[in-house]
């Protein structure tokens, strides 16, 4: 599978984004992404060093409106790896890589 959603995802795994770790890199990025396809974003500090959340909105800046909320950290990947957890693979039609079928995959 290639196209930009499977490249968008591969790019997010690859952010190590264990718990209690900085998630800037990630935040950043993601900014980057959404805002070079119309999206105003905005990276906040949260609570603890090097952790951040984004606020991004499209369309028009007026009240209500629909809120999607999700997270960017992982639990560390632990054992039972058969790849690098950190790399997105595509086996039989699937990805595996740490985050794919949870909040990365969402993002």
């Amino acid at each position: 599978m290639r196209g930009p959603i499977t490249d968008a995802l591969r790019q997010l795994v690859a952010f190590p984004t264990v718990s209690r770790t900085s998630n800037l890199a990630l935040q950043h990025w993601l900014a980057e992404q959404l805002e070079s396809c119309g999206a105003r974003a905005r990276v906040v500090p949260g609570e603890g060093d090097g952790r951040a959340n984004l606020v991004a909105s499209v369309g028009p800046a007026t009240a209500g409106g629909l809120l999607l909320s999700g997270h960017t950290d992982v639990v560390p990947p632990g054992e039972g790896w058969h790849t690098d957890p950190w790399q997105m693979v595509e086996q039989d039609g699937r990805v595996f890589g740490r985050g794919t079928a949870d909040m990365k995959g969402f993002l």
